[in-house]
């Protein structure tokens, strides 16, 4: 397992403990190298992203009044919903932000830009990877990505790994790729961003959206549009499913997969799908990510993981681990 490392991993809310928790026992066991990756030109951001959207989130910080860069992050004050335009950027920062966010909580500071951007540098490498030879790949990075869409941040979320890895594998000359969401909250960026589209297979198992961030989307009349339609796979789960539901689901996720029959498997992991989850979980014990890791493995795929959400609680770092040395093991 070749794990690249985000060196600019941010410590916004508290995300470098996820990073601390899992790269600690990745060495405990010698779990494979780890190495930080290349950068990547913009080019392959904007594959994924608007050119518009990434323009200001490089250049956020830097424009945000002086007042409000006093503090660790900013926020926006308003968001444009319904009816209103999204075409033309507002003068005032605040109301611009608004225009590229999701919600009200995920905030810009000074680190946000170069953790992102390391972030997504670590995904499309770990993606070539695949490509040269290796049998699977692991994202080891902070800010996570699944929430951020195409011109938008949220959910602590800036730049979307899984998709930017699903977008190069394909890029790369791979036919047909698939994104497997595997954390607590459903992964609305990369179905946002594949939905019309029939290259790539989305599927995400999560709990109910009726109760669970991010609340809009994620239910399971969510099929897909125009070329995609019926290449969006939703299984949401009720709050607290317990262990045999949720490996139910996942065997409805990898029934999908081996009929689409994918070149390659991205895989967006959720540490906080622990039935000892402090916000939300489900009831798999750490053994359970074992078992979780040499199913993937059975389906015969190259696959790159991507570290998502997940409270740094202590298991953290073996829940995760455990599911690339299941992977490793059973594909060895």
């Amino acid at each position: 397992m070749l794990t690249f490392f985000n060196e600019q991993h941010t410590k916004e809310f508290g995300l470098q403990h996820r990073v601390s928790a899992v790269q600690a026992e990745l060495e405990r066991r010698g779990l494979g190298q780890i190495v930080t990756p290349q950068s990547v030109p913009l080019t392959a951001l904007e594959r994924t992203h608007s050119p518009r959207y990434l323009a200001f989130l490089r250049n956020a910080w830097s424009e945000a009044p002086a007042a409000a860069r006093a503090g660790s992050v900013v926020t926006p004050n308003q968001l444009a919903v319904r009816t209103m335009r999204n075409d033309i950027e507002p003068d005032d920062f605040f109301a611009r932000l608004g225009l590229y966010s999701m919600d009200t909580f995920t905030g810009i500071s000074a680190s946000t830009w170069s953790a992102a951007k390391g972030g997504a540098d670590c995904a499309v490498n770990a993606a070539h990877a695949l490509r040269v030879g290796e049998r699977a790949s692991f994202v080891l990075t902070q800010p996570q990505g699944h929430h951020a869409g195409a011109d938008f941040c949220g959910g602590y979320c800036y730049l979307n790994n899984a998709a930017l890895a699903a977008q190069h594998l394909l890029d790369d000359g791979l036919g047909k790729v698939a994104i497997l969401d595997l954390d607590y909250q459903h992964g609305n960026g990369a179905q946002g961003i594949f939905y019309e589209r029939a290259d790539v297979l989305c599927l995400s198992i999560h709990a109910d959206p009726r109760q669970t961030f991010p609340y809009y989307c994620g239910h399971a009349d969510e099929t897909g549009a125009a070329a995609g339609q019926g290449y969006n796979v939703n299984l949401p789960l009720a709050p607290g499913a317990d262990a045999q539901a949720w490996f139910a689901a996942l065997e409805t996720a990898c029934l999908r997969l081996s009929i689409y029959r994918p070149d390659a498997l991205v895989v967006a992991l959720g540490g906080n799908i622990f039935q000892g989850e402090q916000h939300g979980g489900f009831g798999l014990a750490p053994a359970d990510f074992l078992r979780l890791g040499e199913r993937l493995a059975w389906l015969g795929v190259p696959t790159t993981f991507q570290l998502e959400g997940g409270t740094p609680l202590r298991q953290l770092g073996t829940n995760i681990v455990n599911v690339l040395e299941g992977f490793d093991c059973a594909a060895a």
